[in-house]
């Protein structure tokens, strides 16, 4: 398939999306990769674990454009990200280092399975009481690290920047959902670069064709993210304008669809 087009596109659907919920982003990239790639020349039996890889080495841009937004705010919490991020390191470490050995068909089950289990939650979640008005001690402790361990693992696995983990843990200890939330996208930094290192170091020689490191297909990657750091701002804004309560029942929907889609991907 010729030209790179592709990619910046599909960085404006994932940034519209990881802005109107702020979570998603990473589900939908790579959903859509797995079927894109191998018209880009990757081998069938490759291309689950380069769309994990390119999807994650994007986040890192966008989610950094993401945390310095919020972190001008003042909506991220500094001293958690300080306990979370070497957990967060090690489990996206650890999370590309089993992915790599994992056969794909194993892997496409696991990130279907969890795009059912995120449409699940917005779709039958009960919503959180908005805490805005009071004040709260950030996390601290090794729990948060450990945690940060388990979400760092999982999300390298998937594909994600770990906000659907990351948020509702925070918001469970007490955090306004805002501030939940801009110190979930700081965190995704680090998921993403331990992640995509990973992803890159782990390969086998030749995994992939040319315009690739390891696992990750620049092309893919470097498009994406370029496109999603100017497209979530407008996902922002968007989600202002739609009823919370409906748009949490079509994005479920959608993780449903992205599920199947996943599942069914090189049959």
């Amino acid at each position: 398939m010729d030209g790179f087009w592709i990619f910046p596109l599909l960085g404006i659907v994932a940034g519209l999306l990881a802005g109107l919920l702020g979570i998603g982003g990473g589900l939908v990239l790579v959903a859509a990769l797995v079927w894109l790639l191998p018209l880009y020349g990757i081998p069938q039996e490759a291309a689950m674990h380069a769309a994990l890889a390119s999807s994650l080495a994007s986040i890192v841009l966008t989610a950094t454009s993401s945390a310095y937004s919020h972190h001008r705010r003042g909506s991220v919490l500094w001293p958690t990200v300080a306990w979370m991020v070497p957990g967060l390191l090690l489990g996206g470490w650890l999370g590309s280092d089993l992915a790599v050995y994992l056969d794909g068909d194993v892997l496409r089950w696991i990130v279907a399975s969890y795009c059912f289990i995120a449409g699940a939650q917005l779709a039958f979640g009960k919503p959180r009481v908005s805490v805005d008005n009071k004040p709260v001690e950030p996390p601290r402790g090794w729990l948060m690290t450990t945690a940060g361990t388990a979400i760092g693992a999982v999300s390298s696995v998937v594909g994600i920047g770990g906000g659907s983990m990351t948020v509702p843990l925070l918001v469970w200890r007490g955090v306004a959902p805002v501030k939940a939330v801009g110190t979930s996208s700081a965190g995704g930094v680090a998921i993403g670069l331990a992640s995509a290192f990973g992803y890159a170091m782990h390969a086998p020689a030749g995994a992939l064709p040319s315009h690739a490191i390891g696992y990750i297909y620049l092309p893919a990657a470097i498009g994406v993210a370029v496109a999603s750091v100017f497209a979530a701002p407008y996902g922002t804004r968007l989600a202002h304008w739609i009823s919370g309560a409906a748009l949490k029942r079509v994005f479920a929907l959608f993780m449903v669809v992205m599920g199947l889609s996943i599942a069914i991907a090189g049959r």
